[in-house]
């Protein structure tokens, strides 16, 4: 399991793109037929895909993690990306599809992933952090998902907002987790921007056509840099960076946080003329 170290705000200013790509920027975490994870120091979370294709895949054990299975210390948070899935949790297998979203609790020694399909396999993007009590397995549909409608076209930021893993939603020790919907001419998400002192927070970009860009922003607001991503790739933002991004055209993001509190408003806005 790669490891991801934090980064001082103020050596954060001297990267060059090579750097900020390297310390922040997780591609290559879907990969068809395997289980691809990264430990970050932010909030020790975990961030990562399940690709499975005609064979089950097994959320193994690490020794870096010094436990006696995965989920001995810590919460999984579980979004499907892609086709019709399962995802069997100590022998309890849960349909999991496209939107769907699954929190596994502390103490589940057995997680398996798997496509019902190899011709449309499912792609399930993974947040995982330590956890010091136990909350029941939970499924919520996206259907189900708490809505909120933001943005408007004449700003390029209609979007919808899926809660799924917060104080009023599925319950858990840290983790918060959903995901937002951009509509067609919409390409401005989390703007204006903010940041979160008391918690990290981990984006996962996905429906984005692989011939279109995206430009993930990040680094205090007064001092911003960018990372160029693609679909299917995820990034790292520490509590003192901001986290927005535009893309060449529409697509869906997943949103996830440890830390402090799982208060969802508990953010530090920044004006948009006050950004540089």
């Amino acid at each position: 399991m790669k490891v991801i170290q934090a980064v001082h705000p103020e050596d954060f200013k001297a990267y060059q793109t090579a750097q900020i790509r390297e310390r922040f920027l997780l591609d290559g975490i879907v990969e068809p037929g395997k289980i691809n994870l990264v430990y970050t120091h932010y909030d020790r979370m975990i961030v990562g895909g399940a690709s499975p294709l005609g064979t089950e895949l097994d959320l193994g054990n690490y020794p870096n993690l010094r436990a006696e299975y995965f989920l001995e210390r810590r919460e999984i948070g579980i979004i499907n990306v892609g086709g019709d899935g399962t995802v069997t949790a100590d022998g309890t297998a849960y349909n999991v599809n496209k939107l769907d979203c699954l929190y596994i609790g502390k103490g589940t020694k057995e997680v398996k992933f798997a496509s019902k399909s190899a011709d449309a396999p499912a792609v399930f993007f993974i947040l995982s952090a330590p956890a010091h009590m136990t909350y029941p397995t939970a499924l919520m549909t996206n259907e189900e998902a708490v809505k909120v409608h933001a943005g408007a076209t004449e700003t390029a930021n209609k979007r919808t907002i899926n809660k799924y893993i917060f104080l009023e939603g599925i319950r858990s020790c840290q983790l918060v987790m959903g995901l937002t919907i951009l509509e067609p001419g919409s390409v401005w998400n989390t703007m204006p921007a903010h940041v979160h002192d008391r918690r990290m927070e981990a984006y996962f970009y996905f429906d984005l056509d692989k011939s279109q860009k995206l430009v993930h922003y990040m680094g205090e607001g007064n001092e911003t840099r960018h990372i160029m991503m693609n679909n299917h790739e995820a990034v790292v933002s520490p509590p003192w960076s901001i986290h927005s991004g535009s893309a060449t055209a529409n697509y869906k993001f997943i949103w996830g946080m440890a830390g402090e509190n799982q208060d969802y408003t508990d953010m530090d806005p920044i004006a948009i003329p006050d950004l540089r």
